[in-house]
């Protein structure tokens, strides 16, 4: 506790003019460092939000993964009352076995290929659109993410620059732009 408190006493102390050195202090070093970090954390983490917008992504798919397992239920229904049809259809085939057995048994696998293509379809669509709205969920996440570290990069670029450092620059480009154009000639 002694060691905190003389570090507090130590900042009180600086020479108001002279030396440089080292602090060897870990405590008062360690403190200055978290709240510079802390500060800078805060200025550029105020409009960040991420999390919120893969929240609403999330929600999207959801209401999309939702809407796929009713129309795959309503499948599964339609494929019950193709059973049921089906049974009818064998039930009849019993009593008519003789005349028609064949255009019967046509007709049941028919039934049943079309059953099953359109759960296909809709399995297919399901997995398509699950697809693409992830991907659309990427790539908004890595627009906005690269928008917001461009912003920053420009601002701390903006704040470093001083008006000879932005002219000496200035005069760099124009002079690789003019050294471009004589190439191009």
């Amino acid at each position: 506790m002694k060691n905190v408190t003389d570090s507090f006493v130590f900042l009180g102390h600086w020479p108001s003019a002279g030396s440089f050195g080292f602090n060897t202090d870990i405590l008062a070093t360690n403190l200055i460092n978290l709240s510079v970090v802390l500060g800078v954390l805060i200025f550029f983490g105020k409009g960040v939000c991420v999390s919120d917008l893969l929240d609403n992504r999330k929600q999207r798919i959801l209401n999309t993964i939702r809407n796929s397992e009713e129309l795959r239920a309503k499948a599964i229904e339609q494929l019950e009352k193709a059973r049921a049809r089906l049974k009818k259809v064998e039930m009849e085939a019993d009593q008519f076995r003789v005349n028609g057995y064949s255009e019967i048994e046509r007709e049941k696998m028919n039934l049943i290929n079309s059953t099953y293509k359109t759960l296909e379809q809709l399995e297919n669509y399901k997995n398509e659109t699950i697809n693409f709205e992830q991907e659309k969920a990427i790539n908004q996440v890595r627009q906005r993410v690269f928008q917001q570290a461009l912003q920053g990069a420009l601002g701390t670029l903006n704040s470093c620059l001083n008006n000879e450092l932005h002219l000496r620059t200035i005069n760099a480009n124009l002079g690789m732009f003019g050294a471009m154009n004589e190439i191009t000639d």
